[in-house]
């Protein structure tokens, strides 16, 4: 089930949250980290100074800086055995709240910011002929959550994209795994990792306003434990064989089956109309 560890590791959003809690279990095993942040300072003050951790400045949204870290990733340490694409924040509001522009934002982070960094260090692992990417999409990327849909959308999009990637990159010896959280103690709900949307409707008040009070008092009470999920994603990392969706706590389990359950129901209410679409001669 496993290979040894010492791996080299590529961090985006290394600064807190599981992107730090990652980071600090992998250079205690003895893995070397390259850490990216947009203040890397902020990860050498969260972890120090270590002769395997490098820490670089990375704004996931610029391409050629994206390049350049996975560069100076190589040239220290020689190679990159794993991407974690963690950098990302949530956006809660109705999906006709959310303007324009906060949801070009969204997804210029959490979609084409991912689509930068793995474009930048694919070249690498495809040289080396190894090579893992492990994208972090969320609970809300498999099942829609009422003033999460634009959010969810980006998690979505990096749900199809892994799935893809995954059947591109085997035959190269590569692999490609989502992992979907559910809710987890971090700081994803402080405003730092959250926006909301400025316009509020008032017609949402029985929906998304409701969300909006149970996150405020969800926050720092969420069932998932950071530090383990840290740890399954070191067992992630170090599978033979690792799957193309890994979901972690009981709470996405759940959501999974619950919407599984749904499609299951709503196909088969369906069917007739579902299959009435196909030409005569159809075999």
């Amino acid at each position: 089930m496993s290979t040894s560890s010492n791996k080299v590791w590529f961090i985006t959003g290394a600064s807190r949250g599981f992107g730090l809690e990652v980071a600090r279990d992998a250079l205690r095993r003895g893995d070397a980290v390259v850490a990216t942040a947009r203040k890397p300072e902020a990860v050498t003050g969260a972890l120090g100074e270590h002769e395997r951790l490098l820490a670089v400045a990375l704004d996931v949204t610029d391409e050629a800086q994206a390049v350049a870290a996975a560069a100076a990733a190589v040239a220290r340490f020689g190679r990159i055995d794993v991407l974690l694409n963690n950098a990302g924040y949530g956006l809660l509001g109705a999906v006709e709240e959310a303007s324009a522009q906060e949801v070009e934002r969204q997804f210029a982070t959490n979609v084409f910011g991912l689509l930068n960094v793995t474009r930048a260090v694919l070249p690498h692992m495809r040289r080396a002929g190894r090579g893992h990417v492990v994208n972090i999409s969320s609970i809300g990327g498999y099942g829609a959550y009422t003033g999460w849909g634009v959010y969810g959308a980006t998690k979505f999009a990096v749900e199809g994209l892994t799935e893809a990637l995954a059947q591109e990159l085997a035959p190269l010896g590569l692999h490609a795994t989502v992992v979907e959280p559910g809710f987890f103690r971090t700081d994803f709900l402080d405003d730092a990792s959250l926006v909301r949307t400025r316009r509020e409707i008032g017609d949402y008040a029985a929906s998304v306003g409701v969300m909006r009070s149970a996150m405020a008092s969800a926050n720092h009470q969420q069932p998932g434990d950071p530090k383990k999920l840290s740890q399954a994603l070191l067992q992630l990392a170090d599978a033979a064989q690792p799957p193309v969706r890994l979901p972690l706590g009981s709470d996405t389990v759940a959501r999974i089956g619950e919407k599984h359950r749904f499609v299951e129901a709503e196909l088969n209410a369906w069917r007739h109309v579902a299959v009435s679409t196909d030409h005569d001669d159809a075999a």
